[in-house]
């Protein structure tokens, strides 16, 4: 899965920031038909995980109500400079990561 992650290029120490993700992937919620009538599996992105530096700072928790390339925005703070890992996981069990370098200034 490709994903398309935006942070600000410099940020504050000590300041929230904003980090927004965007990831491609179809988002089946299992209620839609193929065209022979047969149900199409449900496949949803249903957690996404951001870690900074290894320590978990954000997770959701997706499920079918959310449209296919999910976009999602949320606030973090970075104590010093490091990296921003995100990664999810969707109901056929295919993972996907993204890793972000944060440039803390004071």
């Amino acid at each position: 899965m490709v994903a398309r992650v935006r942070i600000p290029d410099v940020v504050r120490r000590g300041q929230p920031f904003d980090v927004r993700i965007a990831i491609q992937h179809v988002m089946e919620t299992g209620f839609r038909f193929d065209d022979s009538g047969r149900t199409i599996a449900r496949n949803v992105i249903h957690t996404l995980v951001a870690r900074y530096d290894g320590v978990e700072v954000y997770r959701a928790e997706l499920g079918s109500g959310i449209a296919a390339n999910p976009y999602l925005q949320f606030w973090i703070t970075a104590p010093a400079s490091g990296v921003l890992e995100l990664s999810w996981i969707d109901d056929a069990g295919v993972a996907g990561s993204e890793r972000v370098p944060v440039t803390v200034r004071d």
